[in-house]
């Protein structure tokens, strides 16, 4: 079939020319041609989730009697393939629509419409067997549709892709941990010299933060969970036969593997999606964590001649076109820039998230684009992350050892035994004269060398490690 070639489709205002090789329609049509904005579509996991819930709903009307089994069963049929991923191609709207995402709600209708009607053996863009409106959309509003679709989209993306990958990168995290667990290195505090702790113990830190994360990033999965479905256009559910909610959440319950529900309140997850709000928030705070690591990450590993140099990264690629022989902290780059990138995807979010305004709130194509757009990067970047950066890291055992034995601050083991002014005196002594601290205690005769010697021991200065066991 031709690009080129149109065929007429029409809905409430009108017939208009759509491409005749597409199942959209002209609802679908008209939003091509009023936003053309940017180059963002709206996101597939968002429509999927659509579709999920168109099927879901078709099988309900069709248990409660308001939608006749055959146009159901072409319903779930053309929503299965969308599910699947096999129709992605028909759904070219952009995020900067209308803020209730009608538009993306017409399209995903259009589409099982069409797509229907042609399994069926009848004439695209007419409407029979199956109608956009009147059998695909039957018992919703895109005011319910679609905060119900991007709870399930977002709910999905955390289950099976984010909480994933954060596990991926946290047991990287703690197999370095344990490889590393007697590694006596020097602690810092304030960029300067702190007392000895080990490179697991430092390692511990990060899989400990992933753990924190995660307990957040279930509790906000969780909050997903009730759904606007079956509260239709303002929250009265006018339209919807009794049991549509319960019974739509229900089977999505069963489909997707969450325990999803109809909300008792449906104004209050209509008029507003908090909900959605405290998941971006969540993941802006794993955005926080992962910038927190990868830029430790590359300070210990920066040198390799006049830097920490404690860590070993992988060397993956050149790193100047320049400077034959350089290679940079990439990955840790990389990750620090997409959870800069999260960050800032929550603050828009947030904002969104509090111009609702009565019944509605107007940014939800923004708010389901900026949470999918957050999960992603951050599944991308903690997988890459992983098996890039923190699987071949190696630790510089040659100078670890002699940054612990260069150390000043191991002169606080000595604090209990001869109190904080002659400790400080000695670590003072010991850096203006460019002694060791030993030189400089005996020199001051604050402590004999065999006092010395049985306290100032670095392995036993580094405590217990943690245990790294997932609880």
């Amino acid at each position: 079939m031709s690009a080129d070639r149109t065929r007429k489709e029409t809905d409430s205002m009108g017939a208009i020319e759509v491409p005749a090789e597409r199942y959209w329609g002209a609802q679908t049509e008209r939003s091509r041609h009023h936003f053309s904005i940017g180059r963002d579509l709206f996101p597939l996991e968002i429509i999927h989730a659509l579709a999920r819930i168109k099927g879901a709903a078709a099988r309900v009307n069709a248990d409660l009697g308001v939608l006749d089994e055959r146009r159901a069963a072409l319903i779930e049929a053309a929503a299965r393939e969308i599910v699947e991923g096999r129709l992605d191609a028909e759904f070219p709207l952009h995020v900067w629509m209308t803020g209730s995402g009608t538009q993306a709600n017409m399209n995903v209708n259009e589409v099982i419409a069409n797509r229907a009607i042609e399994a069926a053996g009848g004439t695209l863009g007419s409407k029979d067997p199956v109608h956009p409106n009147d059998h695909v959309n039957r018992s919703q509003s895109s005011n319910d549709v679609v905060p119900t679709a991007l709870n399930v989209a977002a709910a999905l993306m955390i289950e099976t892709r984010v909480l994933p990958a954060l596990d991926t990168l946290r047991s990287a995290l703690a197999a370095k941990a344990e490889a590393w667990r007697d590694l006596v290195k020097i602690g810092r505090t304030h960029m300067q010299d702190a007392v000895p702790m080990t490179l697991g113990q430092e390692m511990a830190g990060y899989v400990g933060v992933l753990d924190d994360n995660r307990a957040r990033l279930v509790f906000a999965r969780d909050g997903l969970m009730p759904l606007a479905i079956g509260g239709t256009a303002v929250g009265t559910g006018l339209n919807a036969p009794e049991g549509f909610d319960t019974g739509v959440a229900a089977a999505l319950a069963r489909e997707t593997g969450l325990p999803f529900v109809a909300a008792g309140n449906k104004f209050a997850v209509m008029g507003s999606h908090d909900a959605m709000v405290a998941a971006s928030g969540m993941l802006r705070t794993l955005a926080v964590s992962l910038n927190k690591i990868a830029n430790d990450i590359r300070l210990l590993s920066c040198g390799p001649r006049a830097g920490f140099n404690e860590i070993l990264l992988p060397e993956n690629e050149p790193g100047s076109s320049i400077m034959p022989g350089k290679v940079n902290p990439t990955q840790c780059e990389a990750l620090a820039m997409l959870a800069v990138q999260v960050m800032g995807l929550d603050a828009a979010t947030a904002q969104a998230g509090a111009a609702g305004i009565l019944e509605m709130n107007v940014y939800k194509p923004m708010i389901g684009s900026n949470v999918i757009d957050a999960c992603r990067l951050l599944s991308d970047g903690m997988e890459n992350f992983a098996r890039f950066a923190v699987e071949g890291m190696r630790a510089n055992e040659a100078q670890l050892s002699e940054t612990v034995g260069r150390s000043l601050m191991l002169v606080t083991a000595l604090t209990p035994e001869i109190g904080y002014d002659k400790a400080a005196a000695i670590a003072h002594h010991a850096h203006h004269h460019g002694m060791t601290l030993r030189e400089a205690a005996l020199d001051l005769g604050h402590v004999d060398a065999e006092t010395f010697d049985r306290i100032v021991d670095a392995s036993r200065m580094t405590g217990p490690m943690p245990d790294l066991t997932r609880q």
